[in-house]
């Protein structure tokens, strides 16, 4: 048997975990940013591109695509070469696609604050950067592709399972909930729309979370997680279980995040009832991670790399159960909508991605420059501030969660709210969201630990570029299963088929969901007097998306008697059939405003905008000062609506001639009415009218008799 001699390239490896570490102190800086913007909001600085709602999409988009995305390609690079015995597929691709990501991050940082978004979780980006993110993603799987099918090591690792389930689904993911009608280079509109459209984006927006925070992760457990105890994983069948539940399982649940809302009841069961089935698969994969360290906590208590991988293990375990828990209706009706919701989320971002990407940096950096850790003591450091950090985020917002929960649904013994302004529910958890703010603050200075640590790191050693390895090369078809194999060991030796394998298990729970968004369309109750927007609405409306509005306020009133009472009647699937994006929201810091048309005179949303203190005392909303000023882009308007025609709004034919026309006599409109109400210098043209025009539409297209 001969015997080929080989370089693993770990420039490639060394770019990604340097960019890793960059886009991570970048991420948390805007978060630590934003969580101070909550406690005193004059940091919103009264700019539009540091707003709250501007820089919390950035926030998430850096944190999972730039600090998260950068470290699973940093994990992959190297992992996936070792186990397979093999040099990336081309030199070349991996050059473009670490570029081509990172240009990507840049387009996202600059454009996010300017306020270009298409307005959906997670999916903020406008078509021509999705775009380049697909051309991107399908370099990275050429690569992949191309090193496992040339690779001198027969058997496939469970690790590179995972790395194969992360890219076939992400590919998927992102390709369906991303189709949109382009309006301009900056502009388009999704081809769903009101209850399509929510559903796709949450049964992305769930499983980028599935297959983007968690599946690539789990094969980087599987690999680094033995390298740093030098022992075996625990148990191969457990983790054949693991693999395949998991991924057949997670594309079901995406749902659990529209329970109680104008989605499918059918729907919202499918998701709770595979949510709450994850927790077997999730949890043993906890298991299989923490059971290889059996007989070896002497090291983890020495070790500040396993200390990091064991509590991420465990955050992991934390979040897969009280996902599903969060699932079940009666829980989901008190935590959704509150700041439960953004605790639970960061358990999971700040626990399992973060402390297991610092382990594995630790771990990976003295190696790729042949050289020791500078500091044990200050990974120790990093590692105690860390954990302090997440301790002192999480806990105050579970409280604040439950609290806000609490408050909007109380009644008095008489029957009316006890706390019918809303106000009053934000104004009693001011004091933790200060101490949330400390938290990320502990977790962030952890990372100029790390940064230092792993800087003197660096400077000790030099970089293998192309480190030596050989094998024996990989010849004739694979043998028969031996002795004592399992079954499945016949796929783990054939990608063509293990690829094939992982589209088909991922396909069923995708095309179950999906497939009936065809009937869900003509399904939806029609309501004879729901209109289109008007083409000021539509102009308002765009605004609204852009201004990041959805990040703060829902439009979904859910049928509790606490929120009709204090809302207006709940919230009807046909209400939505024009809306492109649906704004449904996931976060309340502000009321609903699926009811807000009417509720107000126009002069109060004006001086609200200006100054929301003006409306209402205390409030921590930022002020939009430069919708005053902002002219309406007349000149793309027709265009607009000749796009929602060919997304099937009924206007009628040559109705894009007359739009502008009419925009200008409904914002003069507006503006006399101002007048009326003592506000003499609004200007017809700016973006304050339409804004106004949109918020004072919202609701009024049903009226229900009591």
């Amino acid at each position: 048997m001969s015997v080929e001699t080989f370089q693993y390239d770990n420039r490639i490896v060394k770019n990604f975990a340097f960019a890793t570490i960059l886009w991570g102190i970048v991420g948390m800086l805007v978060g630590v940013w934003i969580a101070f913007e909550m406690v005193f909001p004059s940091l919103n600085l009264g700019f539009g591109m540091t707003t709250f709602s501007r820089l919390r999409p950035l926030h998430t988009n850096a944190v999972i695509f730039a600090f998260v995305g950068n470290a699973i390609f940093m994990g992959v690079y190297y992992s996936l070469q070792r186990l397979l015995k093999s040099r990336m597929f081309s030199d070349l691709l991996s050059t473009i696609h670490f570029w081509g990501w990172q240009l990507i991050i840049v387009s996202a940082a600059i454009t996010l604050p300017l306020g270009i978004t298409s307005g959906k979780e997670y999916a903020e980006l406008e078509w021509p950067i999705d775009i380049a993110i697909t051309l991107i993603w399908v370099v990275f799987g050429i690569n992949m592709i191309g090193t496992i099918l040339r690779r001198r090591e027969r058997h496939m690792y469970v690790a590179v399972w995972f790395y194969i389930a992360t890219f076939f689904t992400i590919a998927i993911l992102h390709i369906v909930n991303s189709i949109e009608l382009p309006v301009s280079l900056l502009k388009s509109y999704p081809v769903y729309a009101g209850v399509q459209d929510a559903l796709v984006q949450w049964w992305y927006g769930h499983n980028a979370v599935a297959f983007f925070l968690t599946t690539p992760y789990l094969g980087m457990m599987y690999y680094f997680l033995p390298k740093a105890a030098d022992r075996p994983i625990f148990s191969y069948r457990l983790s054949i279980v693991h693999f395949w539940a998991l991924i057949f399982i997670y594309i079901w649940a995406g749902p659990h995040h529209l329970l109680y809302t104008a989605l499918p009841d059918w729907a919202q069961s499918l998701g709770t009832v595979f949510s709450i089935m994850l927790i077997a698969p999730s949890w043993g994969g906890m298991l299989n991670g923490l059971l290889t360290l059996r007989g070896a906590w002497d090291r983890v208590r020495e070790d500040p790399i396993l200390k990091f991988m064991v509590v991420a293990i465990t955050a992991y375990g934390m979040v897969t159960f009280e996902g599903p828990m969060m699932s079940i209706k009666s829980v989901n009706a008190l935590s959704h909508y509150t700041d439960w919701t953004i605790g639970h989320v960061h358990i999971g971002a700040l626990g399992w991605n973060g402390l297991l990407t610092f382990g594995i940096l630790y771990w990976l950096i003295p190696r790729l420059f042949n050289t020791k850790l500078y500091s044990v003591k200050l990974a120790n450091v990093h590692f105690w501030i860390s954990t302090l950090g997440i301790i002192f985020y999480a806990i105050p917002l579970y409280w604040a969660g439950i609290t806000q929960g609490l408050m909007w649904k109380q009644f008095t013994a008489d029957g009316f709210l006890q706390y019918p302004n809303f106000l009053e529910t934000v104004i009693q958890i001011i004091p933790m969201y200060a101490i949330r703010a400390v938290g990320g603050t502990l977790y962030f200075t952890g990372m100029f630990f790390m940064l230092f640590n792993l800087v003197k790191t660096i400077k000790s050693g030099k970089l293998i570029a192309d480190e030596k390895d050989e094998a024996p090369a990989l010849t004739g078809p694979p043998a028969g299963l031996k002795s004592g194999e399992t079954k499945h060991r016949w796929i783990e030796q054939r990608p063509v088929q293990f690829f094939l394998g992982v589209v088909i298990v991922v396909a069923i729970g995708g095309l179950i969901e999906i497939v009936p968004i065809a009937l869900i369309k003509s399904n939806v109750p029609t309501i004879a007097s729901v209109k289109p927007y008007t083409p000021l609405e539509l102009e308002g409306r765009d605004i609204y998306v852009s201004e990041g509005c959805y990040v703060c306020h829902s439009q979904m009133i859910r049928p509790f008697r606490s929120e009709t009472v204090r809302y207006g009647e709940y919230s009807k699937s046909g209400e939505f059939v024009y809306d492109h994006p649906f704004q449904w929201g996931s976060k309340r810091t502000g009321p609903d405003l699926h009811r807000e048309g009417g509720k107000y005179p126009d002069a109060w949303h004006f001086n609200h905008m200006f100054d929301p203190e003006l409306t209402s005392p205390s409030s921590i909303m930022p002020a939009y000062p430069w919708l005053f000023d902002k002219e309406i882009d007349l000149e793309l308007i027709p265009a607009k609506i000749r796009a929602m025609q060919t997304l099937g709004v009924p206007y009628e034919s040559g109705y894009d001639d007359l739009a502008v026309s009419e925009l200008e006599a409904q914002a003069k409109a507006i503006v006399e009415n101002l007048k009326s109400q003592n506000i003499t210098d609004a200007q017809w043209n700016t973006e304050i009218i339409a804004l106004i025009a949109y918020l004072q539409r919202l609701g009024i297209d049903i009226k229900v008799t009591e």
